[in-house]
């Protein structure tokens, strides 16, 4: 374990994402008052918040201190001073660094996109990201690169009078060994999905009465796994959307087919029918060991069928999911995947960096998966860029998540005119998102730059039960929406 004690609880997210980073397999516990553990103690660090003044010591195996002031009043330079401070004691410690250096939040790229809408250079952006953070140079490059293309990606858009929506399906055919997103097996759930699209259907109703003086720019029906819906079902819910919205604006429909063995020719024909733009058919890994080991109870073949069949129907924007760092996975084996992808040629590809969170069946039963080995580097991430150019894509959105393999990034590849404008809006959040669903985080973008959350609750079962509640949530949200 890892042990930090506090003089008093200031910054203790923080410290514990940055400790995390450095000691990703360990138990990481910051705390003011000491608390009883039977897990022995490998570093401990001693942070005391003084009158202007901060007081580092590292005390195993040797004792180290770290004394530099601070202004009381700047919370946020006192924050980045402080991480700077740990990470250069936890570096010097460690003998390793951090592509990120001390960035531990999810949007890099929403750094480099203020700074340059407030009219910084690209210089000027990477001087403050070196100095402020410790990124490396190879990450400022990366998010400079993507920042540029989402500027020009969002310019399509109309923040004021436009709005998106995400609408969640948490059904899935069986859940796999990291995931800890909403999803229910659909062998547990399959006779209560009617009953789900019946609360949808009152969401949707809300968001196209309080949204009526609004346009919609995108739709994205994520989950879970969307196309666990029976054909009749995906009907259903897709005509749904078309009588009680407006769809004449739209930029983007997003439909997550997801995983291969959901997909069939009649899912497929259903959303041809209502005109969906884009699909997802994320293969995770093209190595059938690894998809055994993790949970997805589809083959190989089935990712490839499944992509072709969508080709041959007509299907012109196609993104797969990829994920770096998989149990057991070389980087040969990586390789593989990358050339057999390529192969497919589809129009995006989005690269995960494997993140395990605290809910994922992996942690929550570790002593099952002891043997499991996640490896994720430089080169890994080098390769699959590498691919992705070769198929003449270009990166267009990254994000980050806590416990990632490798201590790196997601990032959204596309060809020129295939980027997911959602996932950029999801990103940056630059525009107001409705979203309706078990699990689902609406947000609500005010003119003076603040952003609110509003969020379902998880359980489907409870869902059911206080719908109405959920409305009232939203309801009060945007309230006053005008303004």
């Amino acid at each position: 374990m890892i042990l930090v004690q506090l003089n008093k609880d200031d910054y203790a997210y923080d410290i514990h994402s940055l400790v995390k980073a450095f000691y990703p397999s360990e138990n990481v516990s910051v705390c003011t008052v000491l608390k009883d553990s039977e897990d022995p103690v490998r570093l401990r660090m001693q942070v005391d918040y003084l009158t202007n003044e901060i007081r580092l010591a590292l005390c195993e195996p040797e004792p180290i201190t770290d004394v530099f002031a601070v202004n009381g009043s700047d919370r946020i330079g006192t924050k980045n001073l402080l991480k700077q401070h740990i990470y250069k004691l936890l570096s010097e410690h460690t003998g390793k660094t951090l592509p990120w250096g001390t960035l531990t939040g999810i949007r890099p790229t929403k750094i480099a996109m203020n700074l340059l809408e407030e009219g910084k250079t690209e210089a000027d952006v990477a001087q403050y990201m070196e100095k402020t953070y410790g990124t490396s140079a190879q990450k400022i490059a990366l998010s400079l690169e993507i920042a540029q293309r989402e500027r020009s990606l969002l310019q399509r858009l109309d923040y004021e009078k436009g709005y998106s929506l995400y609408i969640g399906i948490p059904f899935c055919p069986s859940t796999c060994l990291y995931c800890s997103f909403t999803s229910f097996p659909l062998s547990q759930w399959g006779k209560r999905v009617d009953e789900y699209l019946d609360a949808l259907e009152q969401e949707i109703a809300f968001t196209a009465d309080r949204f009526s003086d609004k346009h919609l720019d995108c739709i994205y029906i994520g989950g879970g796994t969307p196309t666990t819906l029976s054909p009749r079902q995906m009907d259903r819910l897709l005509t749904m959307l078309e009588r009680s919205l407006d769809l004449s604006q739209l930029l983007e429909f997003t439909v997550e087919a997801g995983r291969p063995d959901s997909i069939d020719r009649e899912k497929l024909e259903v959303l041809c029918a209502h005109g969906i733009s884009r699909i997802s058919i994320n293969p995770q890994t093209m190595k059938q060991e690894t998809l055994d080991l993790i949970g997805r109870r589809h083959t190989v073949e089935q990712t490839v069928d499944s992509f072709y069949l969508a080709r041959s129907m007509g299907f012109t924007n196609i993104n797969m999911d990829l994920i770096m760092g998989l149990f057991q996975e070389t980087l040969a084996d990586v390789r593989n995947t990358l050339a057999r992808v390529k192969e497919l040629a589809p129009d995006s590809v989005t690269v995960h960096s494997l993140a395990v969170k605290r809910a994922a069946r992996l942690q929550m039963f570790k002593e099952d998966y002891a043997g499991l080995t996640m490896v994720n580097t430089q080169e890994h991430l080098d390769a699959a860029e590498q691919a992705c150019a070769q198929m003449g894509m270009a990166p267009y959105y990254l994000y980050r998540q806590k416990n990632m393999a490798g201590n790196f990034e997601n990032v959204g590849y596309a060809k020129e005119g295939k980027a997911g404008v959602y996932n950029v809006l999801m990103m940056e959040e630059k525009q107001s998102i409705v979203a309706c669903g078990a699990g689902s985080i609406s947000k609500r973008l005010y003119p003076d730059g603040r952003i609110v959350r509003c969020e379902n609750v998880k359980d489907v079962t409870l869902y059911l039960a206080k719908i109405n509640e959920m409305i009232e949530r939203k309801r009060k949200l945007f309230t006053d929406l005008e303004e």
